[in-house]
């Protein structure tokens, strides 16, 4: 799951979500309803249901969007705050908060004329004071610490009229847009200050009613949203769940209205519901702490990618649902993907032994993989990479920790040797890739240093051509790949299964359960 600069990380991470069980008509019953839905009955609109609960894997980080990092927790707080941006289902931006936008011939200035008549959740009118307070804040500039690194490049902020926001760049930056959606800075009012984790307040089709740890997130209808005729649903619950397996379960027992569905158990619900592929748009990893011998050496990266069979794992953890890849970007971003770098290291045991003993561990060594327990997939790849090193004589033993403690320690903490995780993809090129940028502590857990691919990055940022960003994106994962700076399995696909009355899903290029269009059909 990718991180935040602060996803997802997030995408946080990244990592499964579902949708669950709705309530029903105003009596209660959810099986007279479900049945109802399955056999394809109408029903009078007063018995239509109005809410939902949309589970997912884990607990937020933190509820404040300034401080959330994990992509996990964006897949809820989208719903509930917005940025003067917002990404499409295609990976585009439109206009939010902002109604329209300008930018200057020299790329430097940025005017949004800021949409009339938006309230926030309590009431309030959003003012151009929030606004700034917003960006003050996620710069440090409000007596706090900085939040983001995003907004380093911007010279000034300004509001010269009571609907007109400018900012301002100390030079060009061909992503800055990109930083301006609610995954980066989302909007929130200054009258909160000091209370935007515990009590948070956006723009959003829904507001915040309760949090309860370990068990659930509960939303209600912003009344005041400003898309008018939406949200169609009066509740959101995001609950959490960590077993798949128990999921589905619970979608075959009618008490979930949408969830994903494992792999290996699509033909248990195929026919009795919905069915809809998504692309994760994520880069599955398997990858290292590169400042601990021995893998700060690239020979043991490139030989350990050489034993890792990614075939393996996309057909035994997913049931084929996958795309193998060779750096980290996924198919589902376009020209901006360099295509066959999958084929650099083919499964090679005796290459894999040479490479290591290059390196000066010819016996091998042995090692520890720390991964999360809020997903089987981690412990289940971690199995397999247990057996294929173990044939070029790397000894490694299965750490499974708790959601918290990973962050804790291997995110955060980069207390940690080897971890797999889901980098969650981001609409953005250069979101997906800047994760390896040295300067980007926030990050770049995996502490990977590399003088070319900063410059890379930084290039990208100047370069106004469009072409010519698509040549530096598909250098910098050639970088990725030949420095093995992780071994990059796949790309895998999430299967959602739905009550065949739901409807209004959408599916973005990043970790994002979108409920504001969601409503079950009569």
């Amino acid at each position: 799951m990718k991180m935040k600069k602060s996803w997802f990380l997030f995408l946080l991470t990244m990592l499964t979500i579902l949708v669950i069980s709705a309530c029903s008509s105003s009596d209660g019953g959810n099986d007279t309803t479900n049945q109802g839905n399955k056999d394809g009955d109408a029903k009078p609109a007063s018995e239509v249901p109005k809410e939902i609960v949309v589970r997912v894997n884990d607990d937020p980080d933190f509820l404040d969007p300034h401080k959330a990092t994990a992509s996990i927790s964006f897949q809820m707080l989208l719903n509930i705050f917005e940025g003067l941006m917002a990404p499409e289902t295609d990976g585009s931006l439109k206009e939010a908060i902002a109604e329209s936008y300008e930018v200057s011939e020299d790329g430097l200035t940025y005017t949004f004329k800021i949409r009339q008549g938006v309230k926030f959740h309590n009431g309030d009118d959003l003012t151009m004071e929030d606004i700034q307070y917003t960006f003050d804040r996620l710069m440090g500039k409000s007596g706090g610490e900085k939040m983001s690194n995003n907004f380093d490049n911007v010279a000034s902020t300004a509001a010269p009229d009571a609907s007109t926001f400018v900012i301002t760049l100390k030079e060009p930056n061909s992503n800055f847009l990109y930083s301006l959606t609610a995954l980066q800075s989302g909007i929130v009012p200054k009258s909160n200050e000091g209370k935007h984790n515990e009590n948070p307040i956006g723009t959003g089709p829904f507001a915040y009613v309760k949090y309860s740890p370990g068990t659930n997130l509960e939303l209600k209808k912003n009344e005041n949203y400003w898309k008018e005729g939406l949200p169609y649903l009066d509740k959101v619950t995001f609950a959490f769940q960590s077993d798949d397996q128990a999921a589905i379960m619970s979608l075959i027992a009618n008490e979930v209205d949408v969830t994903s569905v494992p792999w290996h158990r699509v033909g248990e619900v195929e026919g009795s519901y919905n069915l809809s592929h998504q692309n994760n748009n994520s880069s599955l990893v398997v990858t290292f702490n590169e400042t601990k011998a021995p893998f700060d050496n690239v020979k043991v990266r490139q030989a350990i990618n050489h034993a890792i069979s990614k075939s393996d794992i996309i057909d035994s953890v997913f049931a084929g649902y996958a795309t193998p890849l060779g750096s980290n970007m996924s198919p589902a971003m376009g020209d901006f993907q360099k295509t066959g770098l999958d084929k650099m290291y083919e499964r090679d045991v005796e290459k894999a032994k040479a490479l290591l003993a290059e390196a000066g561990y010819p016996d091998g060594f042995k090692t520890k993989i720390t991964v999360s327990s809020h997903n089987d997939m981690y412990s289940n790849i971690a199995q397999i990479v247990v057996e294929n090193l173990k044939e070029i004589g790397v000894d490694v033993e299965i750490e499974v920790v708790e959601w918290g403690i990973w962050l804790d320690r291997v995110y955060f903490g980069r207390d940690y040797a080897m971890t797999t995780i889901d980098l969650t993809g981001r609409p953005s090129a250069y979101e997906v890739l800047n994760d390896y940028i040295s300067t980007n502590d926030s990050e770049n857990f995996f502490l990977f240093k590399n003088a070319e691919f900063d410059q890379v990055m930084s290039d990208v940022l100047k370069e106004t051509d469009a072409a010519k960003q698509v040549g530096y994106y598909q250098r910098a994962q050639e970088i990725l790949a030949e420095q093995a700076a992780a071994v990059y399995i796949a790309d895998y696909q999430i299967v959602w299964g739905s009550d065949k009355q739901v409807t209004g899903l959408k599916s973005y290029p990043f970790w994002f359960h979108d409920m504001s269009e969601v409503q079950f059909s009569n």
